[in-house]
């Protein structure tokens, strides 16, 4: 029995070492072996090592392979392999030829070197396989862990966009609707109604002069007046006795004449009344003998804000002095500097959006001037933009930045602007596949405002982040895929 035992214990310990055996086998079918003498991955099985190389020194990547028979160096036209990489999007195999004592990939490997390997070699007539993982700027995500963090997926696909340039520019007063205030005669000021701020209408009084001018001015239509009753009665008395036949014509002649006179200095007299800001029904008033002679009621011109005032009460005033600005503020005017570099590049009827990025506000607007002529000193032009301002938000004086529309295209391949990240040197979108997202560099067009268009890099069809991004990037970076080749 002791005899019996042994043996079995025995039998035992073989089996197991037998199997341990077996799966060291395995094991250096497929996992790793180190370094080879050149860098990359040294794969074993046997006496026969592969080593796989991406180079990228000068060139763009490629794989190089080098193959060792129990150590030693085999020339490439001893041996061949293909390698098949497995991207989440795509699978691309690669074939090699000989050059000097390596095979080379017939394929650029580009970035990001993300991928599942599968390498096939073989020598003499017998087959080697080998299958290994490299990964960067991969990491999984569950569908709810998206819905919580808010992260949009969208699809790479055409967008519509617009070959915008930038320039800057200064929010200024319309001055088609900015009046400049001033009474038109000397006087004395009696009365302020409006001050700084205060909202007016047009034809409201806002100041009150007295002014012994407009009292000349009011007693000289006065006066003619009067002189205009007298020449017509005594025009009509002198045509009555001519056609009696009592006074000759030429008396009859001379009242007409001095009556045309007396007309003709009325009109004046009353239009210089009007020119002076006298209300028709002011001057109607005046046959009648009624209202102050030296009263002069200033008016707002247009309907509007007072943003500057000049004057107090009991303050002597010149004709010709400004004392009030009013502007209308429904309108204002976004003023652009075109430098020389860009002034073919700016015309009427261009579409534009203004841009005030400190209290992240646009508004659409158009091209409505040009100057012709450059300044001395800068050698820049001014364009203008006429914007609706209902709000008031828009204040002169503030700094813009004006985007101005040159043409529109549709571009083959786009994603969201929010959607792009950077990861190592790049820029990228992280591609969703399944569960699975991963960093893709692009090569970038133009940008415009919620698009940026791809020149390579993905392909059309393909999902992406395109809203919260960021929390894949933070995901990525906690995950730790690297760099390795």
């Amino acid at each position: 029995m002791n005899a019996r035992k042994q043996f079995l214990t025995t039998l035992a310990l073989v089996s197991v070492l037998l199997s341990a055996t077996a799966c060291k086998r395995t094991e250096s079918e497929t996992k790793e072996a180190g370094k080879g003498p050149h860098g990359g991955k040294l794969l074993t099985k046997d006496d026969f090592g592969l080593e796989v190389k991406i180079f990228e020194e000068g060139v763009p990547p490629e794989f190089r392979l080098y193959a060792f028979d129990d150590g030693k160096p085999l020339a490439p036209t001893q041996f061949s392999s293909t390698i098949t990489l497995k991207r989440l999007e795509q699978t691309d195999a690669i074939n090699f030829a000989p050059r000097g004592d390596y095979l080379v990939g017939d394929k650029e490997i580009y970035e990001p070197h993300s991928f599942d390997v599968i390498v096939k070699a073989t020598r003499g007539g017998q087959s080697y396989q080998w299958t290994y993982s490299s990964y960067e700027g991969r990491t999984e995500i569950n569908p709810e862990e998206l819905r919580s963090a808010g992260v949009v997926i969208e699809r790479v696909g055409p967008a519509r966009m617009k070959n915008v340039i930038e320039l800057p520019g200064k929010i200024a007063l319309n001055a088609d609707q900015t009046a400049h205030v001033v009474p038109r005669l000397a006087g004395v000021v009696t009365e302020v109604r409006k001050n700084l701020g205060d909202r007016v209408t047009r034809g409201e009084v806002i100041a009150v002069i007295n002014s012994g001018d407009l009292a000349t001015a009011k007693e000289a239509y006065i006066e003619s007046v009067h002189r205009l009753e007298l020449a017509r009665v005594s025009a009509h008395r002198e045509e009555t006795l001519w056609k009696k036949k009592i006074s000759p014509e030429e008396d009859y002649l001379i009242k007409k004449h001095e009556l045309e006179e007396s007309l003709l200095a009325k009109q004046a007299t009353a239009q210089r009344l009007q020119a002076l800001g006298v209300p028709a029904n002011e001057v109607r008033a005046l046959r009648l003998g009624r209202g102050n002679l030296a009263h002069f009621s200033l008016r707002a011109p247009l309907t509007g804000v007072v943003i500057a005032k000049n004057v107090t009460v009991g303050e002597a005033v010149e004709a010709t002095e400004t004392i009030f600005t009013v502007a209308d503020l429904s309108t204002v005017w976004a003023d652009i500097t075109v430098p020389p570099n860009q002034l073919g590049a700016v015309r009427t009827g261009q579409k534009v959006v203004v841009d005030w990025e400190d209290q992240d506000m646009q508004v659409a607007g158009t091209v409505s001037y040009v100057e012709l002529l450059v300044g001395e000193e800068t050698r820049s032009a001014r364009a203008r933009v006429v914007i609706a301002n209902p709000n008031g938000a828009w204040r002169p004086g503030l700094f813009v930045k004006v985007h101005l529309t040159q043409n529109e295209t549709t571009v083959p391949m786009a994603v969201k602007a929010e959607a792009l990240q950077t990861f190592r040197d790049w820029e990228v979108v992280f591609i969703k596949v399944g569960n699975l997202f991963e960093a893709r560099p692009l090569e970038i067009g133009r940008r415009e405002g919620e698009w940026i268009e791809v020149l390579s890099g993905l392909k059309p069809g393909l999902e992406y982040a395109a809203k919260n991004s960021f929390v894949v990037k933070a995901d990525v970076m906690k995950s730790g895929a690297s760099h390795d080749h």
